[in-house]
């Protein structure tokens, strides 16, 4: 498969890293505007260029990873090369029957809105994927992509915006928590390094815990809160500070207020 991705900021190269890295027989292209920004990719085995529309041409999937506010412009210079092509973006914002719009009259065979996160580069994303138009042949090979660096979820575009401040914006939330543990761990008398560590392994195995067991995050609360038992104190201090409340209010917080 040949995948062309229009963009190599942050989500753009950590998506062409990890499909690298997972489809090894994938040649996978990566534009930029500035040749500096495409050494790392080159180096690493990819081919890169600077022209949009020579990557997008000779490719089988077509991703865009650009700004919101470029990707109106940056489709119409694509326009000629995506005719039987499937279209991924990462356009975050832009509502369906828009995009859409701008692709009436290119021929594209398919065209998905996908919101990856960051943990893509390491095979680990949740993305959600909508359909904007194709075919569940389409639709196999786009979730077959993600699937291969992660996790996916098909949603219609209601639920998209949840998805992207649970799963995306989400990765940097639970790096704040992450880092509050460690600067917590500090405070107690934990050396700034085995603090982090801590943290990172404790976050690590409670996820794997419940990817496991199948079970509600509550359920494994339960097992390691003795009836007064420090967890519980613990527990209770969060939650006094606002801790559940401060989360749920930071994922809706994207949402235009009523």
């Amino acid at each position: 498969m040949k995948i062309a991705i229009i963009g190599a900021g942050n989500m753009g190269g950590a998506t062409a890293l990890g499909l690298a890295a997972a489809l090894p027989d994938a040649r996978i292209t990566v534009t930029a505007k500035h040749a500096e920004t495409l050494q790392k990719f080159a180096a690493r085995g990819l081919q890169t260029t600077q022209d949009n529309v020579a990557a997008a041409s000779g490719a089988d999937v077509v991703v865009l990873s650009v700004k919101p506010w470029l990707a109106q412009g940056v489709l119409a210079e694509l326009r000629p090369a995506l005719a039987g092509k499937l279209l991924v973006s990462f356009v975050a914002g832009v509502p369906a029957a828009e995009m859409l719009s701008w692709l009436e009259g290119s021929g594209v065979s398919g065209a998905y809105s996908v919101i990856p996160n960051l943990a893509i580069e390491v095979g680990e994303s949740m993305s959600f994927i909508h359909e904007l138009c194709g075919t569940p042949e389409t639709l196999r090979t786009v979730q077959g992509l993600f699937d291969a660096v992660g996790k996916t979820a098909v949603v219609d575009e209601k639920r998209l915006g949840a998805g992207m401040m649970l799963a995306s914006c989400g990765t940097a939330f639970a790096l704040r928590y992450v880092r509050a543990s460690a600067e917590g761990g500090v405070e107690m008398g934990l050396y700034p390094q085995e603090a982090l560590a801590a943290a990172l392994q404790t976050v690590k195995g409670a996820a794997a815990l419940l990817e496991a067991r199948g079970t509600h995050p509550e359920a494994e609360i339960d097992r390691v809160t003795t009836p007064g038992g420090i967890t519980i104190k613990g527990l209770n201090a969060m939650e006094e500070a606002g801790f559940s409340a401060a989360v749920i209010a930071g994922l809706k917080a994207w949402k235009p207020k009523q």
